[in-house]
């Protein structure tokens, strides 16, 4: 039975160069559709909440809950859900186009491999600790990286954004995986193969952040090739969920902290001195993951009969 990387898990399933053109095409539709339907329902859930507590329900449901310059927990729960939606909306490109059981987009087993996924996490807090070192030696220029700032008092705004961020938050991260690192990666390693599963994505991601700095934009595209790189070379997505997951706990909890929250989704006055402390935590995680993951006997091929989902669908 031929075996096949994560990045060629397409030519497992239904034949068709135009396939992953059309779930391209799939993903993108659906997105801002579901994302107009979520922009109505939090919008109509938050004035339903506003007149309970007291306040008018025709003035909540003007008010747009839609992430701007001030950022508000209904705002970072939009944003979080928005992007969580691309789990199943890749899922179901999988299955329906494919014809490959939605599992595949996590890894090549056909499903999370939980005894990885929580090694990974584990690794990436320990190259957290590394990025703290480095983030200490290095100058701060007033970057986001910095660990200066006073502390904020806690109110109940507060405790809204920790509650979004310690719930939606991983579904945002995984969402972003699933999309970039997991459907576009196949997409253009079965078209192209692997330098370029790894290549695209990672551009796709950087660009898809919009307006940015360049330091900030190199970054993001840094992050999208470690995290390709691990994708094929562990067989999987667990480990740059992990790490995404852990980098955005990170970033949003101290912002939160720091009283920063209404810039940390537009870090466009980035520094080079921040690439340094980004980079460290990237690069150590990168290190230890693949130094750990063929001790814990993680594949990284498969062959077709493990993935294909049930006929009659496709």
């Amino acid at each position: 039975m031929t075996e096949v990387d994560y990045a060629r898990i397409h030519r497992l399933g239904a034949p068709g160069w135009w396939r992953p053109l059309v779930g391209v095409v799939f993903l993108g539709s659906l997105f801002f559709t579901l994302g107009v339907i979520l922009t109505v329902g939090l919008s109509l859930l938050h004035a339903v909440v506003e007149a309970q507590r007291g306040g008018s329900f025709d003035e909540a449901l003007q008010e747009s809950i839609l992430p701007d310059d001030t950022l508000s927990p209904w705002g970072l729960a939009y944003l979080a859900l928005s992007l969580a939606v691309l789990i199943p909306l890749a899922m179901g490109a999988q299955r329906l186009l494919h014809g490959l059981r939605p599992g595949t987009l996590m890894s090549v087993a056909g499903r999370v491999r939980w005894r990885w996924f929580a090694a990974c996490t584990g690794l990436a807090v320990a190259a957290l600790f590394a990025t703290l070192i480095v983030s200490a030696l290095v100058p701060s220029d007033n970057t986001a990286t910095a660990l200066d700032g006073s502390v904020v008092s806690a109110d109940a705004t507060t405790w809204w954004f920790l509650a979004v961020i310690l719930l939606l938050i991983p579904f945002q991260a995984a969402g972003e995986e699933y999309a970039f690192r997991g459907y576009l990666t196949q997409v253009f390693g079965g078209w192209f193969g692997t330098a370029a599963a790894v290549l695209v994505p990672a551009l796709l991601f950087a660009f898809a952040h919009g307006a940015q700095d360049a330091p900030v934009f190199v970054d993001r595209f840094a992050f999208g090739l470690v995290a390709g790189v691990l994708v094929i070379r562990t067989g999987g997505l667990e480990a740059a969920v992990a790490m995404h997951v852990l980098n955005n706990w990170f970033a949003f909890g101290l912002a939160l902290l720091l009283g920063h929250m209404d810039d940390v989704l537009t870090p466009a006055g980035g520094s080079w001195w921040s690439l340094p402390v980004t980079l460290t935590q990237s690069l150590v995680y990168l290190g230890l993951a693949l130094w750990l993951a063929p001790r814990m006997g993680v594949r990284r091929q498969t062959g077709g009969a493990v993935l294909a989902g049930p006929r009659g669908h496709v």
